[in-house]
Protein backbone atom coordinates (compact mmCIF):
# COMPACT_ATOMS: atom_id res chain seq x y z
CA UNK A 1 0.00 0.00 0.00
CA UNK A 2 2.69 2.14 0.50
CA UNK A 3 4.43 1.94 -2.63
CA UNK A 4 0.99 2.84 -4.19
CA UNK A 5 1.32 6.02 -2.76
CA UNK A 6 4.96 7.01 -3.46
CA UNK A 7 4.66 10.15 -6.16
CA UNK A 8 7.81 10.10 -8.77
CA UNK A 9 9.77 13.20 -9.21
CA UNK A 10 7.89 13.76 -12.40
CA UNK A 11 4.16 13.14 -11.19
CA UNK A 12 5.42 16.16 -8.34
CA UNK A 13 6.84 18.19 -10.85
CA UNK A 14 3.72 17.95 -12.89
CA UNK A 15 1.67 18.43 -10.18
CA UNK A 16 2.69 22.32 -10.56
CA UNK A 17 3.70 24.53 -7.63
CA UNK A 18 2.06 23.50 -4.50
CA UNK A 19 3.65 20.54 -4.31
CA UNK A 20 7.35 22.58 -5.26
CA UNK A 21 8.69 23.95 -2.05
CA UNK A 22 10.22 27.53 -3.41
CA UNK A 23 12.55 30.10 -2.13
CA UNK A 24 10.37 32.74 -0.16
CA UNK A 25 11.26 35.95 -0.49
CA UNK A 26 9.70 39.28 -0.39
CA UNK A 27 7.85 41.28 -3.43
CA UNK A 28 9.94 43.57 -4.81
CA UNK A 29 8.86 47.25 -4.84
CA UNK A 30 6.81 47.46 -8.26
CA UNK A 31 8.42 50.02 -10.46
CA UNK A 32 5.60 50.19 -13.41
CA UNK A 33 3.62 47.81 -15.36
CA UNK A 34 5.50 44.78 -17.84
CA UNK A 35 5.38 45.98 -21.00
CA UNK A 36 3.51 44.36 -23.27
CA UNK A 37 5.62 42.42 -26.79
CA UNK A 38 4.22 41.19 -29.45
CA UNK A 39 3.04 37.26 -28.65
CA UNK A 40 4.54 35.97 -32.22
CA UNK A 41 3.32 33.59 -34.49
CA UNK A 42 4.55 30.82 -32.89
CA UNK A 43 2.48 30.80 -29.47
CA UNK A 44 1.14 26.30 -29.27
CA UNK A 45 -1.96 25.62 -30.82
CA UNK A 46 -0.99 21.69 -31.13
CA UNK A 47 -2.08 19.80 -28.26
CA UNK A 48 0.70 18.68 -25.71
CA UNK A 49 0.10 16.88 -22.67
CA UNK A 50 3.01 17.75 -20.74
CA UNK A 51 3.56 20.98 -19.78
CA UNK A 52 4.84 21.12 -16.64
CA UNK A 53 7.59 23.49 -15.22
CA UNK A 54 10.62 21.15 -16.10
CA UNK A 55 10.97 22.05 -19.60
CA UNK A 56 14.27 19.93 -19.85
CA UNK A 57 12.60 16.69 -19.90
CA UNK A 58 9.03 15.22 -21.80
CA UNK A 59 6.99 12.76 -19.84
CA UNK A 60 8.02 9.31 -21.16
CA UNK A 61 11.49 10.26 -22.92
CA UNK A 62 15.04 9.51 -20.91
CA UNK A 63 16.77 11.82 -23.02
CA UNK A 64 17.00 15.34 -21.36
CA UNK A 65 17.05 18.56 -23.92
CA UNK A 66 19.88 20.14 -25.35
CA UNK A 67 21.31 22.73 -24.66
CA UNK A 68 22.63 24.82 -21.46
CA UNK A 69 19.88 24.60 -18.29
CA UNK A 70 18.76 27.25 -16.80
CA UNK A 71 16.02 28.39 -13.99
CA UNK A 72 13.99 30.79 -14.26
CA UNK A 73 11.83 32.12 -10.97
CA UNK A 74 9.71 35.10 -9.88
CA UNK A 75 6.68 36.83 -9.07
CA UNK A 76 3.85 37.74 -10.56
CA UNK A 77 2.57 41.56 -8.93
CA UNK A 78 0.12 43.65 -9.36
CA UNK A 79 1.36 47.46 -9.36
CA UNK A 80 1.45 48.26 -5.44
CA UNK A 81 3.95 45.04 -5.34
CA UNK A 82 0.85 43.13 -4.08
CA UNK A 83 1.18 39.04 -4.88
CA UNK A 84 -1.30 37.84 -7.36
CA UNK A 85 -2.21 34.23 -6.98
CA UNK A 86 -3.38 31.97 -9.15
CA UNK A 87 -2.41 33.89 -12.36
CA UNK A 88 -2.11 31.27 -15.34
CA UNK A 89 1.14 31.61 -16.16
CA UNK A 90 2.01 30.00 -20.36
CA UNK A 91 5.90 29.95 -20.69
CA UNK A 92 7.26 29.13 -24.62
CA UNK A 93 10.55 29.59 -26.66
CA UNK A 94 12.74 27.93 -29.37
CA UNK A 95 14.98 25.21 -28.50
CA UNK A 96 18.42 26.01 -28.29
CA UNK A 97 18.76 25.60 -31.94
CA UNK A 98 16.52 28.53 -31.77
CA UNK A 99 13.91 26.66 -33.67
CA UNK A 100 10.26 26.60 -32.42
CA UNK A 101 7.97 23.44 -32.29
CA UNK A 102 5.23 25.02 -34.57
CA UNK A 103 3.76 24.18 -38.40
CA UNK A 104 4.62 28.03 -39.05
CA UNK A 105 8.34 28.12 -38.13
CA UNK A 106 10.41 27.72 -41.63
CA UNK A 107 13.41 27.94 -39.58
CA UNK A 108 15.76 24.61 -41.18
CA UNK A 109 17.43 24.20 -37.58
CA UNK A 110 16.79 20.97 -36.32
CA UNK A 111 13.87 20.16 -33.66
CA UNK A 112 14.68 18.73 -30.45
CA UNK A 113 11.87 15.90 -29.80
CA UNK A 114 13.30 16.04 -25.99
CA UNK A 115 12.61 19.53 -25.23
CA UNK A 116 9.21 20.85 -23.48
CA UNK A 117 8.56 24.01 -25.69
CA UNK A 118 5.96 24.89 -23.67
CA UNK A 119 4.96 25.33 -19.95
CA UNK A 120 1.33 25.93 -17.99
CA UNK A 121 1.86 26.93 -14.84
CA UNK A 122 -0.43 28.38 -11.79
CA UNK A 123 1.22 31.11 -9.45
CA UNK A 124 1.30 29.76 -5.55
CA UNK A 125 -0.62 32.31 -2.83
CA UNK A 126 2.89 34.79 -3.25
CA UNK A 127 2.53 34.92 -6.65
CA UNK A 128 5.57 33.00 -7.36
CA UNK A 129 6.44 30.67 -10.26
CA UNK A 130 9.25 29.00 -11.60
CA UNK A 131 10.69 27.20 -14.49
CA UNK A 132 13.71 24.83 -15.26
CA UNK A 133 14.21 24.83 -18.72
CA UNK A 134 17.38 25.49 -21.48
CA UNK A 135 19.11 28.79 -23.00
CA UNK A 136 17.09 28.99 -26.11
CA UNK A 137 18.87 29.89 -29.80
CA UNK A 138 18.62 32.71 -31.58
CA UNK A 139 17.17 32.55 -35.31
CA UNK A 140 16.41 34.95 -38.86
CA UNK A 141 13.83 36.84 -39.15
CA UNK A 142 15.29 38.55 -42.15
CA UNK A 143 18.08 39.87 -43.74
CA UNK A 144 20.34 41.68 -41.24
CA UNK A 145 18.09 40.99 -38.20
CA UNK A 146 17.92 37.93 -36.26
CA UNK A 147 16.27 37.81 -32.77
CA UNK A 148 18.16 37.45 -29.35
CA UNK A 149 17.49 34.94 -27.33
CA UNK A 150 14.02 35.56 -25.41
CA UNK A 151 11.57 33.85 -24.04
CA UNK A 152 7.74 34.74 -23.99
CA UNK A 153 5.30 34.68 -21.17
CA UNK A 154 1.47 34.97 -21.11
CA UNK A 155 0.37 35.91 -17.93
CA UNK A 156 -4.02 35.43 -17.44
CA UNK A 157 -5.76 36.31 -14.10
CA UNK A 158 -9.46 37.15 -13.54
CA UNK A 159 -9.63 40.99 -12.14
CA UNK A 160 -6.38 41.87 -13.97
CA UNK A 161 -5.37 42.76 -17.62
CA UNK A 162 -3.85 40.21 -19.64
CA UNK A 163 -0.15 40.44 -20.78
CA UNK A 164 1.85 39.01 -23.36
CA UNK A 165 5.85 39.82 -22.80
CA UNK A 166 8.97 38.48 -23.52
CA UNK A 167 12.39 37.55 -21.42
CA UNK A 168 15.81 38.63 -22.82
CA UNK A 169 19.26 37.61 -21.45
CA UNK A 170 21.46 40.66 -20.05
CA UNK A 171 24.55 40.91 -22.22
CA UNK A 172 23.41 39.39 -25.29
CA UNK A 173 25.02 41.34 -28.05
CA UNK A 174 22.01 40.93 -30.55
CA UNK A 175 19.66 42.88 -27.80
CA UNK A 176 21.04 45.59 -29.34
CA UNK A 177 20.12 45.54 -32.47
CA UNK A 178 17.16 43.90 -32.02
CA UNK A 179 14.09 45.92 -33.35
CA UNK A 180 11.50 44.45 -31.04
CA UNK A 181 13.88 45.39 -27.90
CA UNK A 182 15.00 48.35 -28.76
CA UNK A 183 11.94 49.94 -29.55
CA UNK A 184 11.29 49.64 -25.35
CA UNK A 185 12.24 52.40 -23.22
CA UNK A 186 15.52 52.11 -20.84
CA UNK A 187 13.54 51.31 -17.83
CA UNK A 188 10.96 48.99 -19.93
CA UNK A 189 14.18 47.40 -21.69
CA UNK A 190 15.58 46.55 -17.87
CA UNK A 191 12.19 45.19 -16.56
CA UNK A 192 12.17 42.40 -18.87
CA UNK A 193 15.89 41.92 -19.36
CA UNK A 194 17.56 39.23 -16.93
CA UNK A 195 20.91 38.48 -15.59
CA UNK A 196 21.82 35.21 -14.89
CA UNK A 197 24.15 33.38 -11.98
CA UNK A 198 25.60 30.31 -10.92
CA UNK A 199 26.46 29.36 -7.72
CA UNK A 200 28.68 26.38 -7.54
CA UNK A 201 28.01 23.82 -9.81
CA UNK A 202 23.97 24.41 -10.29
CA UNK A 203 22.40 25.95 -13.40
CA UNK A 204 22.29 29.34 -14.09
CA UNK A 205 19.16 30.61 -12.23
CA UNK A 206 17.38 34.30 -12.83
CA UNK A 207 14.47 36.18 -11.65
CA UNK A 208 11.79 37.42 -13.46
CA UNK A 209 8.73 38.95 -11.72
CA UNK A 210 5.74 40.57 -14.13
CA UNK A 211 3.40 43.45 -13.02
CA UNK A 212 0.27 43.54 -14.01
CA UNK A 213 -2.78 45.82 -13.86
CA UNK A 214 -5.59 45.47 -11.71
CA UNK A 215 -8.87 46.07 -13.52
Amino acid sequence: MAGNNRLTRRQIMRGGLGAVALVASAPLAAVGLTPAQTEGPFFPKKDQADKDLDMTQVAGRSAPALGEVINISGQVLDESGAPVAGALVDVWQANAAGRYDHEADTNPAALDPNFQSWARLVTDAEGRYRIKTIRPGHYPVREGWSRPPHIHFKVACRGYSEITTQMYFAGDPLNDVDLIWTKLSADERASVTVAMAAEGDAAPSGRFDLVVRKI
